[in-house]
């Protein structure tokens, strides 16, 4: 399942953030070798302080197994600024329609190898569709993203080849960077979705929103329940015993003398009167 967080709510996501940062360090600083900050585990740069939008990919516990950020081309970006070299002298793209996504990662810790829900090739594919659908309804039109030849192959065994690329291929860590252009079209999305069997809504509802954010979780331990006394251990199963005399009673005059038994039990104290 994908959730987004943004400027608007980021606030509320300080945990599935901090996750992301560290699957961020994980994968970029440790696994691709790329020059990254990494402080206290996590992996955040001067972009992430410009109010991008992460979409993030969860498992059923809630945890984050995914992520992509999604950043406008109109100001301050990592193609601009960073990979500008990727570039070869040209200029960097900019448009109110396209945004640039960068910081793609997929926790293959944690995920297996297989094809259900929780391998890596359905949690990539659900994280494509999910961030080329929510920049669609947006209103943006294309994205371009850094990636390196493994994504690259990865997009296009995935049915979701780009359409074209920017600049050049160029050393970045551990492996090389290229910049690869993506439409947000239904066509795409629908054909990333067959490709992994994915179907319906792959966004939180607003209530499963609510559940995995700050607000809703717990300050301090759960409390316990008072334990349950002899008396009242008592009282339940007189209780449950007239419960059932009445109910399992075969005849009138059975379920009347269950009912009287009842009211001299209510009369006594000995069961609420509910039951009388």
């Amino acid at each position: 399942m994908i959730i987004v967080i943004d400027g608007l709510n980021r606030h509320r996501y300080n945990r599935l953030l901090d996750e992301m940062f560290a699957l961020r360090a994980r994968v970029f600083g440790q696994r691709l070798g790329w020059d990254v900050d990494i402080i206290d585990g996590k992996e955040i740069d001067q972009f992430d302080a410009l109010d991008p939008a992460y979409v993030i990919g969860l498992n059923d516990a809630g945890n984050v197994v995914s992520c992509v950020r999604a950043l406008q081309t109109t100001g301050p970006h990592m193609l601009s600024d960073v990979f500008h070299d990727i570039l070869d002298g040209e200029p960097p793209l900019r448009s109110a329609t396209l945004w640039e996504s960068t910081r793609f990662c997929v926790d293959t810790e944690v995920l297996d190898r297989g094809n259900s829900r929780n391998s890596v090739g359905y949690a990539t594919c659900e994280l494509m569709a999910a961030s080329l659908e929510y920049a669609k309804n947006s209103g943006i039109s294309d994205i371009v993203t850094v990636i390196d030849p493994v994504m690259n192959r990865v997009l296009k065994r995935s049915d979701c080849a780009p359409y074209g690329y920017v600049g050049s291929t160029k050393p970045m860590g551990k492996v090389s960077a290229m910049a690869a252009l993506l439409d947000c079209t239904d066509e795409r999305i629908n054909k990333i979705r067959a490709f992994a069997g994915i179907e319906g809504n792959i966004f939180v509802s607003a209530q499963r929103a609510y559940e995995l954010s700050d607000d809703h979780a717990p300050t301090g331990p759960a409390p316990t329940a008072a334990p349950v006394t002899a008396e009242e251990n008592v009282r339940q199963l007189l209780e449950e015993y007239c419960v059932d005399q009445i109910t399992d009673a075969d005849t009138v005059e059975d379920a009347d003398a269950a009912k009287r038994l009842t009211r001299l039990l209510v009369d006594a104290g000995m069961v609420d009167s509910k039951h009388g």
